[in-house]
């Protein structure tokens, strides 16, 4: 069955923001959701039982607690949500994995930010840019985060969450940032935090870990990373140019 369940007591969500953190091309959204939530030492608020997620039990060293793969954490002082996956999503999974969660959004009044990497030759600091359904582009402009460079796609569970929010009109907005393909990126990801997800949902937090154990991060990573690599377009979230589409 699917269903988003809660832990404990119910909260009013509405007008809180969601950071989606599904795996995807250089970890780059999962390696930032992870942050954020134990930067503000998030509570475990909800399981997510999608139909078609991986029927796994995950555990952490040093606690017996099994959980299941993906989760939502919940900072009721910053009126900020997190999705933490802690696998990929199979391609054939992916329409009713959005599906679910998308009207689990829209019933709840959540604004989400998704995230996603570009595969790039890296000159500097990763270029960041904003994308839009609903009125999420009054909220880029807002935060002054750019628009793209040229035409694309995003694909994986973050594009199809994108293309039902498109389909109904529902606000959200779409964080792209440069990123190695091949291994996971720690400063991509830092870029999402301190340049988007910072701006749009009205946090500061502390980056400089992603920076100090980027070589810890990258090898904690590696493995998921190559799988991600590996997986097809409709199994990792990523954005591409739209010409490799066509």
């Amino acid at each position: 069955m699917a269903e988003i369940r809660v832990h404990g007591e119910e909260a009013d969500l509405e007008e809180s923001t969601l950071v989606e953190g599904f795996p995807g091309i250089g970890l780059v959204g999962k390696i930032a959701t992870d942050h954020l939530i134990e930067a503000f030492e998030m509570d475990h608020y909800a399981s997510v039982h999608c139909d078609g997620l991986p029927r796994i039990g995950v555990y952490r060293e040093g606690d017996p607690t099994v959980r299941p793969p993906v989760r939502l954490y919940r900072d009721a002082e910053r009126d900020l949500l997190a999705l933490q996956s802690d696998a990929p999503i199979a391609s054939q999974a992916v329409g009713s994995v959005a599906d679910c969660l998308s009207g689990w959004l829209d019933e709840a009044g959540v604004t989400p930010i998704y995230l996603s990497g570009f595969p790039a030759e890296k000159d500097g600091v990763p270029a960041l840019y904003g994308i839009a359904t609903g009125d999420g582009r009054d909220v880029l402009d807002s935060a002054g985060i750019d628009t793209p460079r040229e035409d694309g796609a995003v694909s994986g569970p973050t594009g199809a969450l994108l293309n039902l929010a498109a389909q109904h009109d529902r606000t959200s907005v779409g964080l792209v940032v440069e990123t190695n393909p091949q291994f996971p990126d720690p400063e991509a990801a830092r870029v999402l935090i301190e340049s988007g997800i910072g701006p749009i949902a009205d946090i500061d937090v502390d980056v400089n870990a992603l920076v100090e154990r980027a070589e810890e991060i990258r090898n904690q990573r590696e493995r998921l990373a190559q799988r991600m690599q590996e997986a097809g377009d409709e199994e990792s979230s990523q954005a591409r140019p739209l010409r490799m589409y066509q």
